[in-house]
């Protein structure tokens, strides 16, 4: 995902779909090599007014006592002479599935992963249409415990004064793109968990028409993300399966509950379906199955079908009143 200048920091945090963007801009040559970080020109557009971090998502798996050196990427497509400044801050997911994950603002999360990860300097300038290379270091202490460790390396821009320190941006609305860190501690770590429901959204037995979305809530229970998959079919009521909806694996923090969302796209729809969504748990293969049965009743094709059948009885009807009254007479 591409963040633009007018996100609030507070909307990041906090959104139900905190997803990052993934670097695609084509490249060019390397033009600069820093000290302590590449820069490449990108080709194509590149004054589109925000910039661009990448990966999304990193998964590490270390053992206690090693290291590691990724690279996240920035790519300026603001203005001229960007400052950047970098930043890590906890994630966790949340306990009602409202979102993926959250940023933990200025605190440790269950699973800080703060002392883990460093860079060599926490700012950067690139010019316009530059990607820097950032080497992040991750380091996990001999006495660590295993388990999961997750936090975000956050990308926003800074504002300099006169004399060269940074100061308040004239705007409170600040643009923070970030790459997740998904840190594995090799030992015993422990992986648990179960699909706990499947439910329509929005929660409800009736629908008009189509395409029907539902909500498959996962409960992670263990010390480790894990990254349930499965397939979702729906049945009508003759038992016949009408629909087959293919879930793709999604992570889930551990001590949370993420909600998925999958979307049934047919449109013209009518009678009783039952939807069934076989989820393998993402460990050990093992398998949930939820149901979920609800009602696509399209009142004004029904509205239609009755006025259309009260016409008909009553022109009947009438018929045959009228047929009896001129045979008595």
């Amino acid at each position: 995902m591409i963040a633009k200048r007018v996100w609030p920091t507070l909307l990041l945090a906090f959104s139900p779909f905190f997803v990052f963007a993934q670097t695609d801009e084509p490249l060019t040559t390397p033009v600069v090599v820093d000290p302590w970080y590449v820069t490449e020109t990108i080709s194509g557009r590149i004054d589109v007014g925000d910039f661009v971090v990448g990966p999304g998502r990193a998964e590490v798996s270390l053992k206690p006592g090693e290291s590691m050196v990724r690279e996240v990427t920035v790519t300026n497509r603001i203005s001229e002479q960007r400052i950047f400044k970098l930043q890590v801050e906890d994630i966790s997911g949340t306990a009602d599935g409202s979102a993926a994950l959250q940023v933990i603002e200025g605190e440790r999360g269950p699973y800080s992963i703060r002392d883990y990860v460093s860079f060599p300097e926490d700012t950067f300038t690139l010019n316009l249409g530059e990607r820097a290379r950032i080497p992040v270091t991750i380091t996990v202490p001999p006495d660590a415990e295993p388990g999961g460790y997750y936090g975000s390396v956050l990308v926003s821009t800074v504002q300099l004064g006169e004399d060269g320190n940074e100061v308040a941006p004239r705007n409170p609305i600040i643009a923070r793109v970030g790459s997740h860190v998904f840190l594995t501690v090799e030992g015993d770590i422990s992986r648990s968990g179960e699909t706990i429901d499947l439910s329509t959204l929005p929660s409800q037995w009736w629908y008009q028409s189509g395409p029907i979305k539902l909500a498959i809530a996962y409960e992670n229970t263990g010390t480790i993300h894990v990254n349930p998959y499965g397939e979702l079919t729906i049945a009508n009521v003759f038992g016949e399966e009408v629909g087959r909806v293919e879930m793709e694996p999604w992570f889930v923090l551990p001590q949370s509950i993420r909600t998925r969302e999958v979307t049934w796209d047919r449109e013209f729809l009518f009678g009783r379906y039952t939807a069934k969504a076989t989820v393998n748990r993402g460990y050990d293969d093992i398998l949930d199955t939820v149901e979920v049965t609800f009602w696509v009743l399209p009142w004004k094709l029904l509205l239609l079908i009755f006025g259309v059948v009260f016409m008909v009885v009553f022109l009947i009807r009438l018929f045959l009143k009228t047929f009896e009254f001129k045979r008595k007479a």
